[in-house]
């Protein structure tokens, strides 16, 4: 059994996390509410090709406010031989990117688009485990903007 306190990819994704402000948000007014439901509607638009391809949206998402210098990190467990589509979006045109890693740190993006307020990635592990879904916003986001992020599998 391989023991994940010695691998120098999952030290260096723990630094990574500890050194970069993590928060997560939550709701906290009505305003701020619809503008989620924006931000939650664009990203459940973005994957609508990926429905048209057979993926099955789930109804789980995350979101919040995320501002220039932080990173949203979500932690979901993968399954091999299966494939995932991550889509995150914006509540302002700013650019947000999102990536997936592995457990020991490597990046495990297969596929990867980015356009304005909205991103996605695609995922097929070769390994069932846990897996670090990381979203970020443009550093030109003043202060923060909303987001949210849904997946699809198949």
């Amino acid at each position: 059994m391989r023991h994940l306190r010695n691998s120098p990819t999952l030290f260096g994704l723990v630094f990574l996390l500890l050194v970069t402000p993590v928060a997560f948000g939550g709701k906290k007014s009505a305003s701020r509410e619809m503008v989620s439901d924006r931000s939650l509607a664009r990203a459940i638009d973005s994957a609508q090709p990926f429905v048209q391809q057979g993926f099955t949206i789930r109804e789980e998402y995350w979101g919040g406010a995320l501002g220039s210098e932080t990173r949203k990190v979500v932690v979901q467990h993968l399954f091999k031989n299966n494939e995932y589509w991550f889509c995150a979006a914006l509540s302002s045109t700013s650019m947000v990117s999102v990536h997936v890693y592995d457990e020991n740190g490597n990046l495990a993006d297969s596929e990867y688009w980015k356009k304005s307020r909205a991103a996605g990635v695609h995922v097929a592990p070769r390994r069932s485990g846990t897996y670090y879904i990381i979203v970020e916003a443009d550093k030109s986001v003043k202060p923060e903007v909303l987001w949210a992020m849904i997946y699809a599998f198949r």
